[in-house]
């Protein structure tokens, strides 16, 4: 999924409370020029429809700051709430990509397809990995790890190492971790004792 969205420039000394108050939400800019910075305003409406709709670390979003003459893609990196208002932001962190050739990010792992060993043995699957770290260019980000688990039996596991990814696509994590595993239900127990 790719966002737009558009910044200003923070005015020099300008308060993040008073910023908050006149409804913006603070935000910084990194990797754009290196290791320079820049710190930047973000109308507070736009700041939640992206927060609702960007995952941090893995959406990229098309940034333009009007007052710089700049744009460009960057992830969201981190998002700062309320202390117990979850719903209200306190600041947002971007990490320009276009001068990247891969990027590290964090996808969520989703199991593809249903495994013979719950179709068929009364098993249930176990995914171990909620997450997955994976490298690749900043335009051909997935949405998602998709894992397929059809072929996995009662007892049976699949390791990262065993995971198909998408071309360009690396796994950084422990290639022996495993990532989602087929375990006998208390279910299964009871119907394979009916049976004998």
């Amino acid at each position: 999924m790719k966002l737009a969205l558009k910044c200003q420039t923070r005015p020099e000394n300008s308060k993040p409370n008073a910023l908050r108050r006149a409804g913006k939400v603070p935000a910084v800019l990194y990797g754009h020029k290196g290791s320079e910075s820049i710190s930047l305003t973000i109308e507070a409406k736009a700041a939640e429809l992206l927060v609702r709709d960007a995952a941090v670390n893995n959406t990229l979003i098309d940034l333009s700051i009007p007052d710089l003459s700049w744009s460009g893609k960057a992830l969201l990196r981190e998002v700062q709430t309320h202390p117990w208002k979850s719903a209200n932001l306190y600041h947002l962190s971007f990490f320009a990509v276009g001068t990247h050739d891969s990027l590290d990010v964090v996808l969520p792992v989703h199991p593809v397809g249903e495994a013979k060993g719950v179709k068929l043995g009364g098993g249930s699957l176990d995914l171990q990995m909620n997450e997955m770290r994976i490298r690749c260019a900043p335009n051909s980000i997935p949405n998602a790890v998709e894992v397929d688990v059809s072929d996995l039996g009662v007892g049976e596991s699949l390791h990262i190492r065993e995971v198909k990814l998408p071309a360009g696509v690396e796994a950084l994590d422990d290639p022996d971790q495993v990532v989602v595993m087929v375990t006998q239900s208390r279910g299964g127990e009871a119907t394979a004792e009916a049976e004998n």
